[in-house]
């Protein structure tokens, strides 16, 4: 902007110097000319000559007026241009100033992108270590739970083993009792045997054994000391076994 005004203003001082150099040069043609004429039309000439310098005077004052109110236009719109070249340059500082304080900010949200990139691989990591752990958990928790259930069938067959046995043992205790009353019977039988072998076979028909209708049946089958020695040793032999 500053170039185009000075171009202009030599542009003008050039055309008032030509202006200038070619009144002169009428005025020098026409002092030269020889006088071939009378005084008066040559007065006439000058007073018309005179008349026309005067005019280009005022002309050339109003251009130079004009020229110079458009100098001082252009020297204003100059002013304002350079007062927005500096609002610009101002703004372009702060904007540089800016433009850095981002590029600062973007290093450091990049180092905290990265930042969070390696938690995330790390959080995936622990989270696959996690799933395998979880899957060998749940293949315990299934063999612990098979155990249990192994342990509960377990726990069950020996509760029924061990009620069967209570109950094997209560027969066994019952039948032991029937045993003994009939072994104490029997050894009361053979002890009045040998007290009183006359009366052997009176008491061995007359005395019923009221716990069991077999014993009795072999009480009466076998009447004698001898058999009730062999009835009282069966029947040692066969709680024996139970005890």
């Amino acid at each position: 902007m500053t170039g185009s005004c000075q171009t202009f203003k030599a542009f003008l001082v050039g055309l008032l110097v030509v202006w200038g150099v070619a009144s002169l040069v009428i005025i020098a043609v026409w002092m030269s000319q020889p006088e071939t004429t009378s005084v008066a039309p040559c007065g006439e000439r000058l007073q018309e000559l005179t008349e026309k310098l005067e005019g280009a005077k005022v002309v050339w004052g109003q251009n130079k007026v004009a020229l110079e109110e458009m100098v001082e236009e252009l020297r204003e719109n100059q002013t304002r241009q350079q007062e927005k070249i500096q609002t610009l340059v101002e703004s372009l500082a702060l904007s540089r100033r800016s433009l850095e304080a981002c590029h600062q900010e973007q290093v450091v949200l990049n180092g905290n992108i990265s930042l969070l990139e390696q938690r995330v691989e790390q959080q995936k990591e622990t989270a696959a270590n996690l799933t395998a752990l979880v899957s060998l958990q749940r293949e315990d928790i299934e063999t612990l739970q098979q155990n249990v259930t192994q342990a509960s069938h377990r726990t069950a067959s020996c509760l029924s083993l061990n009620m069967a046995a209570e109950s094997q043992a209560m027969a066994a205790q019952s039948q032991t009792k029937a045993c003994d009353s009939s072994k104490e019977y029997l050894e009361r039988q053979l002890s009045r045997c040998k007290e009183h072998p006359s009366s052997q076979q009176t008491t061995g028909s007359t005395s019923p054994y009221s716990s069991s209708s077999s014993l009795a049946v072999v009480l009466t089958l076998l009447p004698t000391c001898g058999g009730l020695h062999l009835l009282l040793h069966l029947l040692s032999c066969y709680s024996s076994p139970m005890m």
